[in-house]
């Protein structure tokens, strides 16, 4: 069996990934031999059509599960298409994950967490409740959102920080 999960770095001790059609690498995991393949996610970059690209991805390289943080309509729905089960919520070490997923600590989810281009900061995807319980769950999930959303900038931000600083000395 495989896993597909995905994360900020390849190798078992990068995090998850908040992100799945824009996250920087898939890791292609075996549960049970914890062997890995790590895959650039060469979607991460792309104008649109991110999600379904990078489940297509995953798909071709023979992932039954996806584990990530938040997957949007267009990703859960190309997933689902190709009978791979998506469970989202997902953050900490890509080991622990792991660990985490063969002791049956996570769910499988039925659609999308998170409204398309959220990975891009502009989706929302939470929705008015009627009750009082309903509106906490709400604002719990997008102080969820949020905080994944920030990771994701924080990320961004860093990795054109770096390129930038990497121009600047070659031009000098």
């Amino acid at each position: 069996m495989k896993i597909a999960i995905s994360a900020t770095g390849p190798s078992l001790d990068a995090e998850v990934d908040p992100r799945f059609g824009r996250c920087q690498y898939f890791l292609i995991v075996n549960p049970d031999t914890m062997e890995f393949e790590a895959i650039d996610n060469t979607s991460k970059v792309a104008s649109g059509g991110a999600g379904i690209a990078s489940a297509q991805a995953v798909a071709g390289k023979g992932a039954q599960v996806v584990l990530t943080g938040n997957c949007g309509p267009n990703a859960s729905q190309t997933l689902s298409g190709a009978g791979v089960q998506v469970i989202t919520g997902v953050s900490g070490k890509i080991k622990d994950v792991v660990e985490g997923y063969k002791s049956g600590r996570y769910k499988t989810t039925s659609g999308p967490n998170v409204s398309a281009h959220f990975g891009m900061g502009r989706g929302k995807s939470t929705v008015a409740g009627s009750s009082k319980e309903e509106l906490v769950s709400n604002a719990e999930q997008e102080i969820g959102e949020l905080k994944s959303q920030s990771q994701m900038l924080r990320q961004q931000l860093s990795e054109v920080m770096f390129r930038l600083n990497q121009l600047e000395h070659r031009t000098k």
